[in-house]
């Protein structure tokens, strides 16, 4: 079954329950609101059931044939991208590689058996080391220790791959790419699998940020661009300071998408963000420029509770 937050915050597990009852738990209601309840919707990622049930839902037959692992990894490398984004690079044992699809997500176990998910921002067929963009987050019990304790050589455990969040290869249409802050982690696994594949679809990257610092890796989305004639990148500032001397675009990154594209019905779009970002591109992007339901695809970041 296609998911993504697990935290009733991004909607791609949303399905319909034809027999029984659901109690619809923590789904938030930019997800699902009440008429959408009252259809038999429910997101299956949090909603309980309170009888027997039948349930229709989307399957993902790919994802599905990838065995999940829990693996240990030594940290091989800790960067600095921007003051609040860290570049974590795992090294897997000598013998095991993680097998996974391009925009999937791994969980970090804690030692008090919480996790913590990360996108992986390498391609699929670079995997002997595995790399997370992590966003520093004031009293985040996982993101504290990456920015104060963690050092090269440390062991970590994790469980993955996970998420329905994926590149569909079996489309020729074309690709609009949205991500908001470290949400271009899964992005740029994606554009590097496409790459690597010599995959011919034309591809937009659109990457929001409030400053020019949060565009971490700007130099590399320019370098695809500038290196393969149907990739473009297109960043946007929310906030830009006035020190960032910003003379790109402004404001939302999803309106960026819409100033561009007026007709989205022959396109897929992979969104990554906050829940915020993904529920507005979808809600304009389907109701107003004619992208179909089923060719949006996200992975909302939300934060965990402590």
């Amino acid at each position: 079954m296609p998911h993504g937050c697990k935290d009733g915050a991004c909607g791609a597990c949303k399905g319909k329950v034809l027999e029984g009852v659901v109690d619809h738990g923590r789904a938030q209601p930019h997800c699902l609101n009440d008429e959408e309840k009252a259809a038999g919707l429910a997101l299956f990622c949090c909603a309980t059931a309170r009888s027997d049930l039948i349930i229709e839902c989307k399957q993902i037959a790919s994802s599905g044939d990838i065995p999940v692992k829990t693996l240990p990894a030594r940290i091989e490398k800790l960067e600095r991208l921007a003051p609040d984004v860290m570049e974590l690079y795992l090294r897997l044992p000598a013998s095991e590689r993680l097998r996974f699809l391009a925009g999937q997500y791994i969980d970090i176990l804690l030692k008090d058996g919480r996790k913590r998910s990360f996108s992986l921002a390498n391609a699929p067929g670079d995997n002997a080391m595995l790399q997370l963009h992590i966003r520093h987050i004031p009293g985040g019990v996982f993101t504290e220790e990456v920015f104060s304790a963690l050092k090269v050589r440390d062991i970590l455990r994790f469980n993955g791959p996970h998420g329905g969040f994926y590149l569909r290869e079996d489309s020729s249409k074309p690709i609009i790419l949205l991500a908001g802050g470290t949400g271009f982690a899964p992005i740029k696994s994606i554009v590097e699998h496409a790459i690597a594949e010599k995959c011919p679809r034309p591809m937009v990257i659109y990457w929001g940020a409030r400053t020019r610092a949060d565009l971490y890796l700007d130099a590399l989305p320019q370098q695809w661009a500038a290196s393969h004639p149907h990739i473009r990148y297109v960043p946007a500032l929310s906030e830009p300071a006035a020190s960032d001397a910003w003379e790109g675009r402004t404001g939302l990154v999803h309106h960026a998408v819409m100033a561009d594209f007026p007709d989205l019905s022959g396109h897929q779009v992979y969104a990554c963000g906050a829940p915020a970002m993904i529920a507005a591109a979808k809600a304009d992007f389907t109701h107003r420029h004619g992208l179909p339901e089923e060719e949006f695809f996200a992975d909302a970041f939300s934060f965990a509770a402590n």
